[in-house]
């Protein structure tokens, strides 16, 4: 099958009524686009576990804040495409702002409690701008499976927290961090770094696989799990720190010892780009 280019909800609707006609199962990887080897692992998984692959490339300018990178996020439209295709998605919904957002939209979903951490608390609005694209991406393409990076562990959280209290038809995969060889997660905003920022960036992987390491050896204080993650990551001159937080895992609650599984998450500027990264701790590995 050629790659399809949906750009209407009517033609997306029409493609997902075919598809089912046939039998076909779904699976949704939903992206803002300048797509790397994150993205497209996303959509090998999806491949590899149904029949139909739709990836959405729109950048969803609600969940961008008043002084962030909207309009300088990074668009690629016909590199994606062919990124896509070559492993082998079967169509692009590509909507406008427009066409998702019409004159008198008036509804938002709004997902409390863990997003009231983390990105949610750096970033107010932005989950509650995800969960709204993601409930219409998902009444849109109605997936069997949507699948999401674990690099954006809190938003995945929240996704399924939202899918399963909305008594959502589908099931939400989050997929492992994609990293370079250096140990830096893929993201589209490592097109920001000049070459000294993007080694300073490697700060972050290091610093989690220290406190990997001392939960390996017996520790379990988390405050000290947490200082030691701060003090490796501010001995790097660039490194802005937003926020470096450990929570238990996946309810985001607040806990003073690691007695199953956390989420060590940072957020972290160099320069003018913020990246974030996480990793789950766990007694068990």
């Amino acid at each position: 099958m050629m790659l399809k280019i949906i750009e209407t909800v009517k033609d997306m609707r029409v493609f997902v009524q075919d598809a089912r006609r046939a039998g076909k199962t779904i699976g949704l990887v939903p992206t803002m686009g300048a797509l790397h080897e994150g993205h497209l692992t996303l959509m090998r998984e999806a491949k590899s576990a149904c029949d139909i692959v739709v990836a959405s490339i729109f950048v969803n300018p609600t969940q961008f804040g008043p002084n962030e990178d909207f309009a300088a996020y990074p668009r690629k439209f016909e590199n994606d495409c062919r990124l896509a295709e070559g492993v082998g998605v079967d169509a692009i919904f590509h909507p406008q702002p427009a066409e998702m957002y019409p004159p008198g939209f008036a509804t938002s979903v709004n997902v409390t409690g863990i997003t009231d951490k983390l990105c949610g608390l750096s970033r107010p609005g932005h989950f509650q701008g995800v969960a709204t694209v993601v409930t219409k991406l998902f009444n849109i393409v109605t997936p069997d499976i949507a699948f999401f990076g674990q690099k954006d562990a809190q938003q995945c959280l929240v996704i399924q927290r939202m899918a399963e209290d909305l008594n959502m038809n589908l099931k939400i995969n989050m997929v492992p961090t994609v990293r370079d060889s250096n140990g830096l997660a893929l993201s589209s905003r490592n097109a920001y770094l000049s070459p000294e920022e993007t080694q300073a960036a490697l700060v972050l992987s290091q610093s989690m696989q220290m406190a990997a390491q001392a939960v390996k050896k017996g520790e379990r204080d988390i405050a000290a799990l947490r200082e030691m993650v701060c003090n490796t990551i501010q001995a790097e001159p660039r490194a802005e720190i937003d926020y470096v937080e450990i929570y238990q895992y996946p309810d985001l609650q607040t806990t003073a010892t690691l007695t199953d599984k956390a989420l060590l998450a940072l957020a972290v500027r160099f320069g003018k780009t913020r990246l974030i990264d996480n990793m789950i701790l766990s007694v068990s590995n």
